[in-house]
């Protein structure tokens, strides 16, 4: 390898993250790697042993990145509860073009892969810990009064998880970016209603009454 490896691997595993992302695992041959890393095979197996392993590490980065995403978006936002709204607001812009795949590639990994085995396991610990960074948001919100001290914050932080998820594979198929916004408004209105200040904060569509109101969002399945 050459002395600027590290930068390499670096570059080679964006690479491989948005082949995998775009074609799936099993969809993605040692050629298409080739290309798309411009490495021959004896410098992929080199670098990263094997195409599951690169896999692995495709996944890991793709789960760091998302991640990493939304703290920095609860960082610079107002407020944790505003912030996972604009997450969801920020959904309506998704199209095919702008990347591989405007579907989580955790999700549609999480399909492709068998019903058991260390892969599935490696995914779903993926998930699981998405599901703990919002959880975490959660109680950030919860501890600034913006949430009621007696909400489910494990089974909010699900929800908003599916949801997020869900406008992910929406934006797959949704070629009116009307109706997208429309939907990611919505759902970051029934945000909004969990606040125990609700009536007095400023809805998200001026002079709109709220899709979901009350309490009750929390606790109903």
């Amino acid at each position: 390898m050459s002395r600027t490896a590290s930068y390499d691997r670096a570059d080679a595993l964006q690479a491989a993250m948005e082949l995998f992302w775009a074609k799936g695992y099993h969809d993605t041959s040692m050629k298409d790697l080739e290309r798309a890393l411009s490495l021959r095979p004896g410098s992929i197996y080199a670098a990263f042993q094997s195409k599951e392993a690169l896999f692995r590490e495709a996944l890991e980065r793709y789960s760091a990145q998302m991640e990493a995403n939304l703290l920095a978006l609860v960082n610079d936002s107002p407020s944790p509860l505003i912030a996972l709204r604009m997450h969801l607001i920020s959904l309506s812009d998704l199209r095919p073009a702008d990347r591989p795949s405007s579907a989580c590639m955790l999700v549609k990994s999480l399909l492709e892969v068998p019903g058991d085995g260390k892969l599935r396991d490696l995914i779903l610990a993926h998930l699981d810990q998405i599901e703990s960074v919002i959880s975490k948001v959660l109680q950030k919100a919860q501890l600034a009064r913006e949430l009621p001290v007696d909400a489910d914050l494990d089974r909010l932080a699900i929800r908003i998880q599916t949801y997020i998820f869900g406008l992910k594979i929406q934006a797959q198929r949704q070629i009116d970016p009307q109706k997208m916004r429309l939907l990611c408004l919505d759902l970051a209105e029934e945000l909004h209603a969990l606040s125990p200040d609700y009536a007095a904060i400023t809805p998200l569509r001026t002079g709109e009454t709220p899709v979901s109101a009350g309490k009750t969002v929390v606790t109903e399945r």
